[in-house]
């Protein structure tokens, strides 16, 4: 709880931390998540995968009320790739709109609670541009907010977002404004995305699968990852602070070893 918030806030996230038994020093200040298993929960229940993504609605906001009970400073969900564009066209077009009435519906709601909405991924021409507003307008109705980041990555891709930055740092040195010897991690990181954002400290993949799927490849270089079976629409806050948990339990180095006295 690194954010400078409202005594009431940080006292009220206090006491559910330690209500769950967690450890108010090491509540990540970021979490991401990958939400797999949308499609795959509704063909074992007989129904379009499409059925899976709106199942996948109630998940994600009482993920996010988790994440603002514990005082997250930002919580990040993975909810469109850049790979995914290879889905089947019907698919893809309820994804659009899906997304399209979830921004309306939902915005006024998370403005309310003090959340501020980012979105992070390319905005090329695939993505349409009625889409493309409601995610500038989401951004401008809660850019004063400050209880917490609220990132939706849409239309990304880790390596998609390198590039971009290598882009234009490359920019930059034709246009004089850096050189080449001067380029190094920092300057990158400043070129990504949302380099405001911290780097995430837990990433969480739900449905069982053990892949990074291209997120975060940069920002989740020394994240802790907890994979969890439970498939997307079956994922609460108590999955969320189950995986905090665990994520607690491990000793994180970044590369270091701690010498035995």
């Amino acid at each position: 709880m690194a954010r400078n918030r409202p005594s009431a806030e940080r006292d009220a996230a206090l006491r559910e931390i330690k209500r769950l038994g967690l450890n108010p020093e090491r509540i990540p200040r970021h979490v991401a998540i990958v939400m797999d298993g949308n499609g795959r929960w509704a063909q074992a229940r007989g129904l379009p995968r499409t059925e899976g993504h709106a199942a996948g609605e109630s998940a994600l906001f009482d993920t996010v009320e988790g994440a603002l009970e514990i005082g997250l400073d930002c919580l990040t969900v993975f909810a469109f790739s850049t790979e995914n564009w290879r889905r089947p066209a019907s698919e893809v077009r309820y994804l659009m709109k899906f997304n399209e009435s979830l921004l309306v519906r939902r915005r006024d709601e998370l403005n309310e609670r003090g959340v501020r909405m980012l979105f992070s991924g390319r905005r090329d021409w695939r993505v349409p541009k009625r889409l493309l507003r409601h995610m500038d307008e989401s951004i401008e109705l809660t850019k004063k907010n400050t209880r917490m980041d609220f990132v939706i990555a849409f239309n990304y891709g880790g390596r998609a977002e390198i590039v971009d930055a290598v882009r234009k740092i490359a920019s930059d040195v034709a246009d004089g404004a850096t050189s080449p010897e001067k380029i190094d991690e920092k300057s990158i990181a400043r070129h990504l995305y949302h380099p405001e954002v911290p780097e995430p400290d837990l990433v969480i993949r739900t449905s069982g699968e053990i892949r990074t799927s291209n997120f975060l490849l940069w920002e989740a270089a020394y994240a802790e990852y907890v994979f969890t079976p439970v498939l997307w629409p079956d994922f609460n806050r108590e999955q969320l602070f189950a995986a905090i948990a665990e994520y607690q339990s491990r000793d994180r180095r970044f590369g270091g070893v701690e010498e035995r006295k």
